[in-house]
């Protein structure tokens, strides 16, 4: 199996001198024990999926580590949450950096554990699937933003996508197994989906019918790019509303799904508060929709809203994996129905990116861009289409077209 090498490991480099722990979270297989395993090559390594090694971290924490010293890798780690005031104690017993290397495939379960216990000696890094970057071995690792100065900085690096291979990417989607054997990708996502529920989906919740969560994720992954309405989501499925409220809550804490904040402030009274949702890996968002080709895909209803997931999801990437945890990435919709699909904040600036597939872009599409122009208090730096046309080219002074390549 040959390792893809991962943008996150000099960001990982770069906590472990400034922490005693790094922790990196992300949903099952998207690589957060290889990219250890690969760059701390010497560094034990410990599973909290061995029942033996559970049974010790849980009955015996207190010697755990006088057996099993730093430095040393501990995956799962949400399954022993008792051994972070243990760490805690070694880290500030010791001093030293890049102690403890941590993974976890559940976010916020553990999130409560760690700001408690390791407030300031942790560094946190979220790890998605592969991105286009790595995949095309792209040596580029600064997060997205449509100016000149980041097209200037990643035209070196840039490798063109054909219209083929973007629909093959969006289906066969971005779990690294994918890229490094040659796996049946119906086999592969009925097999995540089936692991993913026994884990991790019983570890969060009481989930009394297994088949109506798996009916719940394949309503959510055909509203990827919707704007969120968990009451039409609970009717569909047949269950309550607040139950559906907290089987999302599972799909968000454990990575399979993103919510994109609406962008609003005071002065915006027709801006709307509800999010937008978004599957983090079309290739299970895929396979949940029976969507079983590329060219069914490509074809289809939904070939839209995979697209723009598809691009939010790399957008992300490109921000989680530069160890920008909680990026300032937001959408705007207002009462009239006037929406920009993106809006990345920097430095106190907005620039508004609307995504479409189209290979033509023009200036139709940025037209909602001027609602921003309209609001006092802020800046509207340059914005963007980002669409499957192979070229940068200026829509007009402010705005330019940018391949989804370029991201």
């Amino acid at each position: 199996m040959s390792y893809i090498k991962r943008n996150i490991e000099t960001t990982i480099e770069k906590a472990s001198k400034m922490f005693p722990a790094v922790l990196v979270t992300g949903a099952r297989q998207v690589g957060k024990t290889t990219v250890f395993k690969h760059i701390k090559r010497d560094t034990p390594y410990l599973t909290l999926d061995d029942p033996i090694i559970l049974q010790s971290a849980l009955e015996e924490p207190g010697s755990f580590f006088k057996t099993l010293p730093p430095p040393v890798i501990i995956d799962e780690i949400q399954y022993a949450p008792n051994l972070f005031t243990y760490i805690k104690m070694i880290a500030d017993e010791s001093g030293k950096k890049g102690q403890f290397y941590l993974t976890g495939s559940q976010q916020f379960k553990m999130m409560k554990n760690v700001s408690e216990s390791l407030a300031g000696r942790i560094g946190i890094i979220n790890l998605l699937g592969l991105s286009l970057r790595e995949i095309k071995d792209a040596n580029f690792n600064e997060a997205f933003i449509p100016t000149i100065e980041y097209i200037d900085k990643r035209r070196p690096t840039v490798q063109e996508l054909s219209y083929k291979e973007i629909w093959e990417y969006i289906h066969k989607g971005f779990m690294p197994a994918m890229y490094a054997d040659d796996l049946d990708w119906q086999m592969f996502y009925a097999s995540y989906t089936k692991t993913y529920i026994e884990r991790d989906v019983r570890d969060l919740t009481q989930v009394g019918d297994e088949l109506k969560f798996i009916k719940f994720m394949t309503a959510i992954a055909s509203r990827t790019s919707q704007m969120l309405n968990l009451t039409s989501v609970a009717n569909e499925v047949g269950i309550s509303v607040p139950t559906a409220d907290r089987w999302l809550s599972v799909l968000i804490s454990s990575n399979i799904v993103y919510l994109l904040k609406p962008y609003y402030n005071n002065i915006m009274k027709r801006a709307v508060k509800t999010p937008k949702i978004y599957f983090l890996d079309t290739g299970l968002a895929a396979y949940l929709t029976k969507w079983n080709s590329p060219d069914v895909i490509e074809a289809g209803a939904m070939s839209g809203a995979f697209f723009e997931t598809f691009v939010m999801a790399e957008i992300l990437k490109s921000y989680y994996n530069a160890g920008i945890l909680e990026p300032s990435i937001y959408y705007y919709r207002d009462k009239d129905a006037k929406e920009i699909d993106v809006i990345i904040e920097e430095n106190g600036t907005l620039h508004p990116i609307e995504i479409k597939k189209t290979s033509n872009p023009g200036k139709e599409h940025i037209e909602n861009f001027t609602v921003l122009d309209k609001v006092k208090d802020i800046n509207v730096g340059t914005g963007c289409i980002i669409s499957m046309y192979v070229n940068i080219i200026h829509i007009n002074e402010k705005n330019i077209s940018i391949p989804v390549a370029w991201i």
